[in-house]
């Protein structure tokens, strides 16, 4: 009895994988053909029966399990109060970050670093402007902090141009003060990561700068002064 109850668990589990395997295969084949320009890294059953979770670069979406209906937002838990959605694209900023490497980043590390934070900058926004001068008090705070340019301007502008021109100049840090004082920069070209940093400002849906995200992939879009920074940044370590 026992070996005929194992056998029916294990070809009930096989059932299951075959329909979800299944479903997998509906949603990849209707995506491809509705939308092929969508590259999908992930899918897998989400928390809700008949609808599945894909991940596409930094994005989540769901999809029905007849891969009919696409659906764009949060999948909100009811009884727990809790968003299932935010914590995993928190997860997926992270990666996404990791991925692009901070060799790719223009970075300001505090000595004492208690926390990073990675920024999309515009050189030419006010608000970023007013933080990078106030670089000095979030380094005292313990804030090390990662710059991503995201011109908003967009590609072949001035923003984007000095953008290069500080990738390329012989003190980034330097050159990058500068060109957020006003000051004119002799203009360079060379191998850089402007683009790759606009596509993941794209990817995270970055509508304005500063746009800052923590190393828990929490994204706090707007200008925040060092000390309530910090505090934002505590309250994420603590257990909730």
């Amino acid at each position: 009895m026992k070996k005929i109850i194992i056998l029916a668990a294990v070809s009930l589990f096989g059932l299951a994988f075959s329909a979800a395997q299944a479903d997998e295969n509906t949603i990849k084949e209707s995506i491809a053909k509705s939308m092929p320009t969508m590259k999908v890294d992930t899918i897998k059953p989400s928390e809700v029966k008949g609808l599945y979770e894909i991940s596409v670069g930094s994005n989540v979406f769901y999809v029905s399990d007849d891969g009919k209906y696409l659906i764009e937002g949060h999948l909100i838990d009811i009884a727990a109060k809790k968003d299932l959605t935010e914590g995993k694209l928190s997860e997926s900023h992270v990666k996404a970050i990791k991925n692009l490497g901070v060799d790719k980043m223009i970075v300001f590390k505090a000595k004492d670093s208690k926390y990073t934070v990675t920024i999309f900058t515009d050189i030419d926004c006010g608000y970023c402007r007013k933080l990078h001068s106030e670089i000095d008090s979030y380094l005292a705070e313990g804030i090390t902090v990662q710059y991503i340019f995201f011109p908003r301007s967009g590609k072949d502008t001035e923003s984007y141009k000095k953008a290069i021109s500080v990738w390329c100049a012989d003190d980034r840090k330097t050159a990058l003060t500068a060109a957020k004082k006003g000051e004119t920069l002799k203009e360079k070209t060379c191998a850089n990561p402007v683009d790759e940093h606009m596509k993941l400002a794209a990817e995270f849906e970055v509508n304005g700068t500063p746009t800052i995200v923590s190393e828990k992939g929490v994204v706090y879009p707007g200008y925040l002064p060092a000390k309530q920074l910090v505090e934002m940044l505590k309250g994420e370590n603590e257990p909730k």
